[in-house]
């Protein structure tokens, strides 16, 4: 053998390497953006819900106007927002507020009987679980994908592609993390 043919066998072997290595990246990252996607759909499935569940829960809840406000405010500004991190602060904010509603119902036996607001509630809290598996999920790809970013020889083709990295989707405050406290 030539040393032009082990020359060449060398270049193809480095260059089938840098294929399989950019397409696993670029498969990973569609892999995230489709993550995403799940959790998006998750949270529309969630806003179609609401207003049927609020519209419910107002006959019963006349004192409690500032919520039913905050939560079509969040919704409206979530339909309009497609800044990944902006929609992960408004999903935390909503949750906050349908845990306040759910605990606010408790008080109130004629609303739990409703058959209407409980069918809404259960259609609610299987969203809320789709949703919790959506960002798991979306966590895990996301954390793989940051994985092949960083190790080598893939992060010398992720640096050369400019893939960038993506964020883990987190709650952003303490508040969201604290359990709801429901006065009187």
């Amino acid at each position: 053998m030539t040393i032009g043919v082990i020359i060449a066998i060398i270049v193809a072997v480095i260059i089938i390497a840098v294929i399989a290595m950019y397409n696993s990246l670029v498969q990973a990252r569609i892999k995230v953006d489709n993550a995403w996607s799940q959790i998006d759909v998750q949270l529309q499935r969630r806003f179609d819900l609401i207003p049927n569940f609020v519209e419910t829960v107002k006959g019963y809840m006349t004192h409690e106007k500032e919520t039913f406000e905050k939560i079509t405010d969040l919704r409206n500004s979530w339909a309009e927002t497609q800044d990944i991190h902006k929609k992960a602060d408004l999903d935390n904010q909503l949750s906050n507020t349908l845990k306040t509603i759910m605990a606010v119902a408790e008080n109130y036996p004629d609303l739990k009987a409703n058959q209407n607001f409980s069918e809404l509630s259960e259609e609610l809290r299987n969203t809320e679980n789709k949703i919790s598996f959506s960002r798991q999920f979306y966590n895990d790809t996301v954390t793989m994908y940051n994985t092949k970013l960083e190790v080598f020889p893939s992060n010398i083709i992720a640096s050369i592609f400019k893939f960038k990295q993506r964020d883990l989707f987190t709650v952003e405050s303490n508040e969201a993390r604290k359990n709801v406290k429901v006065s009187f």
